[in-house]
């Protein structure tokens, strides 16, 4: 099976996991999308969002990154820190908590998230719009599930939750394949990846509680 064939085996399956817990439209319903860096969240998040859309017709799905509340670079150098940059201390994860919270209760017309540009290296504020019309949201990031505090509180948050498990040696090759995307060479990718993204995915591999659908990619 390729790559592209297990994400849309996958795909299916949360759909009709949405199909079997009688999803109806009244109540706004969040899939927490759990894994290690490099281990395809944003790509199933987005084609799982584009695929529900689909179906309904009409644009009812949403993906809402924790990216988006990476702490700026500013704030990292002052701290000392932007070398682990993607690091569970480098994310304002209260402020990621009471955005899903004002998610859940669902009083609000239209609530503004924020998304991370890769290319600038920096969140945007108020960069995606979440409205009344966006019944399911699809949250996606590497340490919704991590069994550290403050994180735990992200968990109950959601409706059901979902983890990415990619193998080790699988996830050095994808995260140095990364930095040589953006431009380093060989050396600098591999230090990129080996010194700061390998022991993330580590943690999240090790201290995440378990989810409610497991799926390999």
């Amino acid at each position: 099976m390729t790559e592209d064939q297990n994400i849309q085996e996958i795909i299916e399956k949360l759909y009709q996991s949405l199909i079997n817990n009688k999803y109806d439209g009244e109540k706004r319903v969040l899939y927490g999308l759990a894994g290690a860096p490099a281990s395809g969240k944003s790509t199933l998040s987005s084609r799982l969002v584009q695929y529900i859309n689909e179906k309904a017709g009409k644009d009812i799905a949403l993906v809402v990154p924790m990216d988006g509340f990476h702490l700026d670079n500013c704030i990292l150098d002052k701290r000392g820190v932007r070398a682990v940059k993607g690091s569970p201390q480098t994310f304002d994860c209260a402020g990621f908590v009471s955005l899903l919270k004002r998610l859940v209760e669902d009083n609000e017309d239209i609530v503004y998230i924020p998304t991370f540009d890769r290319h600038l290296d920096l969140s945007r504020n108020c960069a995606s719009v979440v409205t009344k019309q966006h019944r399911i949201l699809i949250v996606e990031g590497n340490y919704l599930l991590l069994n550290q505090d403050p994180w735990t509180l992200l968990k109950p948050l959601f409706n059901a939750t979902v983890f990415l498990q990619v193998e080790m040696d699988e996830l050095k090759k994808r995260l140095i394949q990364r930095w040589l995307t953006h431009g380093h060479d060989q050396e600098a990718a591999e230090k990129r990846a080996l010194s700061n993204d390998i022991p993330n995915a580590e943690l999240v591999l090790t201290k995440s509680n378990t989810s409610d659908y497991l799926f390999k990619n």
